[in-house]
């Protein structure tokens, strides 16, 4: 097939970002942005702004390539409802109940294709990240992001599965262990709660009564100064291992990409691996658990390839 020249958006809490590529399916590492642009979210003025936000971005982008679109793909914070077409689970709130695709459609008159950000960045670690650059073939892929919270996305045969619900991959919201505590959703012990930026700094505050950022955890358990810092991290290892083993338990993928800056944790891909061991139904683990090559270029790009013919 032909170069295709594709058109995405990267729906964030903070900012929107679109990006121009032309891609090639049979020569994917030959990819080239073309135009890359961000403008401000400003979700606390509300859901029309936003869609005025996104309406802008798309100006200053037609504008500075000097092309149109009859379609672009548009990753987002929660999903929509296939049976109600309305958006759900967002962590940009005034979203949620929302129907997002098709006001979109509306105001911008062109044709829009949406998926949750976590799968877009499994697409884009599939098709032009990591699984692609070590020519892995792989059929099932699964792209993890542990970052405030944890999602996850799951890529089959190049395609992404929204499941019947539109949570396919959904994972951060599976029980995990109570200790978590309460999490956002209404439940308790979920994932997100025990294996988040968020819920490792919470678990080290409740044991010491001190606030630190990860990035010191980390230090501390490395320097191997702070007894708790060493507790927080063997737990997110030893939690990472039952957490995963989960997912491969249902799914069994060829691939596991892990995203979000708890994903930078370089323990997680040799003792994390260990720990998943203990759990799996399986004598050994030949899952590769690999970090994601795109950064934050996976979200803008994996939505542009949702309108891809291939």
């Amino acid at each position: 097939m032909a170069t295709e020249t594709l058109f995405g958006i990267d729906l964030g809490g903070t900012k929107i970002e679109g990006a121009i590529i032309e891609y090639d399916a049979t020569r994917p590492l030959e990819m080239k942005t073309l135009t890359r642009l961000r403008v401000p979210t400003e979700k606390e003025k509300g859901y029309e702004h936003i869609i005025n936000q996104i309406k802008l971005l798309i100006k200053k982008v037609e504008q500075e390539s000097g092309l149109t679109f009859e379609k672009f793909g548009i990753g987002t914070p929660g999903a929509i409802d296939p049976t109600s077409q309305l958006m759900k689970n967002s962590n940009t709130t005034c979203l949620n109940g929302m129907p997002f695709h098709k006001d979109l459609q509306n105001t911008l008159g062109i044709e829009v294709a949406i998926a949750n950000d976590a799968n877009c960045f499994a697409l884009a670690e599939t098709k032009l990240g990591i699984v692609a650059q070590e020519s892995l073939n792989a059929d099932v892929v699964f792209g993890v992001i542990m970052g405030t919270g944890v999602g996850g996305g799951l890529v089959v045969n190049g395609k992404i599965i929204n499941g019947r619900h539109g949570i396919g991959g959904e994972w951060g919201h599976n029980y995990l262990d109570e200790s978590g505590g309460e999490c956002y959703c209404g439940k308790i012990g979920c994932v997100e709660t025990v294996l988040s930026g968020t819920g490792l700094q919470k678990f080290y505050k409740t044991q010491t009564g001190k606030a630190k950022s990860l990035k010191e955890i980390y230090q501390a358990y490395k320097d191997k100064s702070d007894e708790y810092a060493i507790a927080t991290i063997e737990r997110l290892i030893d939690f990472f291992g039952l957490g995963i083993s989960s997912l491969i338990n249902v799914i069994d993928p060829d691939v596991i990409v892990l995203g979000g800056g708890v994903g930078n944790i370089p323990e997680l891909y040799t003792e994390g691996k260990e720990a998943i061991k203990k759990y799996v139904f399986n004598p050994d683990v030949q899952t590769d658990i690999l970090k994601p090559s795109l950064g934050d270029s996976a979200g803008v790009f994996g939505a542009a390839l949702l309108v891809s013919g291939t």
